[in-house]
């Protein structure tokens, strides 16, 4: 195969490094952003954040992110003609005229604000918890680390889903410690023993029964001993509700097969999952604005989070000060000057695109609030219009995948509760007037429904599907059986109740 040269013409289009840092922002979530900003101050230090507030430091363009027509290029090469172009006074200039932070406070007035640090919760590990146990049993110590090997194969939800065969390699292999299925068996049951009872179970069959059995011990009565021979010999038809068959089998009236689900529903299928929790930032929702109702007109506030006080460091533009007061032919004077002015520009750019950031999250969440004012003036979900990415996007002259961006991990926080911004998107189902609603409507319709049914007598699908259409909603069985699931509800069968 013979090699050629030939000219070829492409038309591409690439995003610029300050549009994919613009983009990046848009995904963040309050609860992260203090954190993205640091990172920012930490690689760049002409960027500082000030102690004064800066909520009115908005602009009144809207840009799309993908917009790179008026895109500054901040790129250098460092070259001597870059450095002979650089106008000093755009650096030095800026802001000199502000009066100092210090000069505008009382020294007999205190700080408006108390720094106050939140607790963190400290407590003991699931794993330790474990090890403590361990520690108690008179074990020598090859079967201390076959135990401890155990102990460490246990799930977060407390079962044990390593056959007893791979531990064994795992010993082996790591460990250097040669031993049988049997001799893991004998630790497995002595573990099994320890709080909360269930742990190291191999399914939830037996993490139910270790559970009763541990309750028989100390309560022999009945209806326990009923249930451990409803799980050992009824397990299959137990998880699907088939009361009848075993109330037959075991000759059981309707009072003691209900003492006996009843035993069993108070179980702990995961006994692990509610011991020695992490306290970790993400479980706490930080709402990205604000929703009020002021006399029946509604109000949008964005998180002050979202609204940092950035500013330029005063140290690098004293530093110009210096530089341009001194002779420019010096070579280390000149790559000074270079770097100082690429920080510096690097910044600038930063509290433009946490700028935009704001300016963005409040267009678009103006768009949705307004699109969907009647469920934030009454909280009812069946109010809800149907609202799709195309929507907003037209609304703010944004781009699809923007709006996405926007919507995406972020939440408002009404007088009704908390929501994501997803929730409010929602495709469209149509009546039999003709009209269009939200599939998010029929949800909660459907919901009230399973809800207010008789638990002894679940409505089927079929049901549901004639109560919807009987309500004006044109809507297939199948559609219902989907909406169902996405809501989490069992099939009538697993929703009956004695």
């Amino acid at each position: 195969m013979s090699l050629s040269q030939g000219l070829q013409q492409k038309l591409l289009q690439k995003l610029s490094p300050q549009q994919i840092q613009l983009m990046k922002l848009l995904q963040v979530p309050t609860a992260n952003l203090e954190e993205r900003i640091k990172e920012e101050m930490e690689e760049n230090p002409a960027l500082e954040q000030s102690d004064e507030d800066g909520e009115d430091q908005f602009t009144e363009d809207i840009k799309d992110e993908f917009d790179s027509s008026e895109e500054e290029d901040f790129d250098m090469d460092g070259s001597e003609d870059e450095y002979d172009n650089i106008n000093l006074d755009e650096y030095v200039s800026e802001g000199d005229d502000e009066i100092a932070d210090y000069r505008t406070r009382d020294e007999n007035y205190g700080e408006q604000e108390e720094r106050k640090t939140t607790p963190i919760k400290i407590e003991v590990s699931f794993y330790d918890l474990l090890l403590q146990q361990l520690g108690l049993l008179k074990l020598d110590d090859k079967r201390q680390v076959i135990a401890e090997q155990i102990v460490g194969s246990i799930d977060d939800d407390g079962y044990l889903r390593r056959e007893n065969s791979a531990i064994v390699n795992d010993l082996a292999f790591r460990q250097n410690i040669e031993t049988t299925e049997q001799e893991v068996e004998d630790l497995i049951q002595l573990i099994q023993q320890f709080d909360p009872p269930g742990i190291c179970a191999r399914d939830l069959q037996e993490c139910l029964l270790i559970q009763l059995h541990h309750k028989a011990k100390h309560d022999n009565a009945k209806d326990v001993t009923a249930a451990i021979l409803i799980l050992e010999k009824y397990f299959d038809e137990f998880t699907k509700k088939h009361y009848e068959k075993i109330q037959r089998s075991l000759s059981l009236s309707d009072e003691d097969l209900k003492a006996v689900i009843q035993q069993i529903i108070k179980l702990n299928p995961k006994p692990g999952g509610n011991i020695g929790e992490v306290n970790k930032a993400e479980t706490y929702i930080v709402p990205d604005f604000f929703i009020t109702n002021s006399n029946g007109k509604l109000e949008l506030t964005l998180n002050s989070r979202n609204a940092p006080d950035l500013r330029i460091s005063e140290g690098y533009r004293d530093m110009l000060k210096e530089y341009e007061r001194g002779s420019k032919r010096d070579k280390r004077q000149k790559e000074a000057v270079l770097f100082i002015k690429q920080k510096i520009d690097a910044a600038k750019w930063f509290i433009d695109a946490i700028k935009q950031r704001q300016n963005t999250l409040l267009h678009t969440m103006t768009a949705i609030m307004q699109h969907q004012e009647d469920f934030f003036l009454t909280g009812d979900e069946t109010s809800l219009r149907p609202m799709i990415l195309k929507d907003i996007a037209e609304k703010t002259g944004l781009d699809i995948s923007t709006v996405s961006r926007v919507a995406n991990s972020k939440f408002v926080q009404t007088e009704f509760g908390t929501y994501r911004l997803k929730f409010f998107f929602s495709e469209s189902l149509s009546t039999e007037s003709g009209e269009e609603v939200s599939t998010r409507e029929v949800k909660k319709i459907l919901s009230d429904l399973t809800e207010a049914e008789d638990k002894r007598k679940p409505l089927s699908d079929e049901r549901l599907t004639e109560l919807l259409q009987e309500k004006g909603y044109n809507i297939a069985r199948r559609t219902v059986a989907k909406y169902r699931e996405q809501l989490n509800i069992p099939v009538a069968r697993l929703r009956k109740q004695l």
